[in-house]
């Protein structure tokens, strides 16, 4: 593992570093907040996953987590949204390729040779922050925005026994419903829908998939809302299956890191809260 880049930061350390994926066969980039801490104390982990066309940077830059991190004590993890690099399949559209990994591992040729994501952020990297910070890896918790947001409510479900809480800032809760997660989930899983069930938040919790509660932040003027995010569908499928959603509608707020930055606090508290 290469650092790229470390800063002090509310009396922790932010870096940023590289290594050499097993799973996607490329470098990958991701950072990581540390927060004041004694010597030998070990402490819990969030994940944060990010959205379309994002990288770690997005925000590590914008994101405004560092000061709760701080005070709530948690490592805070950033990974970036694909593979990238020459030799790296792409689409020229911003919605598909490289920076839109969709958090799955990519079955259909050009994509399955790279495209492993599901497996990078669920099982490499996590055995990396294990072997190189002060992570308490049996407190862990996760969250993300928009594609992220997606990714981190599939992985949340599925992986129930390993994460504490999950959150999301306007997540694609239904990715087999709209235009985003149709193209997204076609093109790397190919055209058997059945198969796209365990990467739709919304298929996984009517095929039985549970979390004791969700906490999820939407902008009211998200540009994105009433075609790509939809998350009304969520809220049905909560309430039959008895899952408890917080679900707060923010007005005037759009899809952006402005919105983010305002109510990442209030995710981390949340999540503190059940991290012990």
């Amino acid at each position: 593992m290469e650092t790229v880049a470390t800063a002090r930061a509310f009396g922790g350390t932010q870096g940023v570093y590289r290594h050499a994926s097993d799973a996607t066969g490329t470098p990958m980039t991701f950072s990581v907040y540390v927060p004041p801490h004694v010597p030998g104390q070990t402490l819990p982990v969030i994940w944060y996953l990010s959205g379309l066309t994002c990288t770690h940077a997005n925000v590590t830059d914008k994101g405004e987590y560092r000061r709760a991190c701080a005070e709530l004590g948690l490592i805070f993890v950033a990974p970036d949204t694909s593979p990238r690099g020459d030799g790296v399949a792409d689409d020229p559209a911003y919605d598909f390729g490289q920076g839109a990994g969709f958090y799955v591992d990519a079955t259909e040729a050009p994509w399955a040779a790279h495209f492993r994501m599901w497996s990078y952020v669920t099982e490499e990297l996590p055995a990396l922050i294990a072997a190189h910070f002060p992570a308490d890896m049996a407190r862990q918790s996760i969250m993300g925005h928009s594609m992220g947001g997606h990714g981190a409510l599939t992985i949340g479900l599925m992986l129930a026994e390993r994460f504490r809480a999950v959150s999301a800032f306007a997540p694609i809760v239904a990715p087999s419903r709209v235009p985003w997660g149709e193209k997204a989930l076609g093109g790397y899983l190919g055209a058997d829908r059945a198969g796209w069930r365990r990467h739709d938040a919304v298929a996984l919790i009517e095929d039985g998939a549970r979390v004791p509660a969700l906490l999820v932040d939407q902008g009211e003027a998200d540009q994105f809302l009433a075609e790509q995010l939809r998350p009304q569908l969520l809220a049905e499928a909560c309430d039959a299956a008895g899952i408890e959603l917080t679900l707060r509608m923010q007005p005037g707020y759009d899809h952006s890191y402005y919105f983010i930055a305002t109510f990442m606090a209030d995710h981390l508290a949340w999540h503190a809260a059940r991290l012990g």
